[in-house]
């Protein structure tokens, strides 16, 4: 196992993505964070903090359970049960996950968003990007690329479920132990 991000390297990267997102953006206007579930969420909400500290304004904050949207899983949720908690009409979203990897999750995110409503723009930000792409999809706003094998898996654990921030890489045999 080897840590990529500790706590303070985490709260770092994230500042950087919300000054990013901010650029991007030209500010916070219109502006929509959601996270998909479960990391995500934390870290949306995280980025909204910070936005609130910087430009001194409140951006609301989505949850995104995409579970009934993955093309490689069975659905567990009805449409009934997806409830995004933010308007995003004529909204720019950005979608804000933990690890980028297929491009999957975000694949699901962007049909479950569209059935919510009509963004005017998309992004996406993530903590990390470790590739291996199976769509033509990527992160507009990325903390750290970590190339991988298939063979490894990207955990990030955030404090409020977790107990620590640290983003670490496991290798599929250490997988088997933990």
């Amino acid at each position: 196992m080897k840590e990529f991000y500790d706590a303070m390297a985490m709260k770092r990267a994230l500042t950087r993505i919300t000054y990013e997102i901010v650029e991007s953006n030209k500010g916070t206007q219109n502006l929509v964070l959601v996270g998909i579930k479960t990391r995500g969420v934390y870290l949306a909400r995280r980025i909204a903090d910070q936005l609130q500290k910087m430009e001194n304004v409140q951006v609301p904050v989505g949850e995104l359970d995409v579970t009934n949207y993955r093309d490689d899983r069975r659905p567990t949720v009805s449409n009934e049960d997806l409830k995004l908690g933010a308007n995003i009409n004529d909204q720019r979203v950005v979608l804000v996950d933990d690890v980028f990897f297929t491009g999957r999750t975000t694949r699901a995110a962007l049909d479950a968003i569209m059935d919510q409503g009509r963004p005017q723009r998309v992004q996406v930000a993530v903590l990390v990007d470790r590739g291996h792409r199976e769509l033509p999809i990527r992160p507009d706003f990325v903390g750290k690329n970590i190339p991988t094998s298939m063979q490894e898996r990207v955990k990030v654990n955030v404090s409020e479920i977790d107990g620590q921030d640290s983003v670490v890489l496991i290798k599929q045999n250490e997988m088997a132990q933990a």
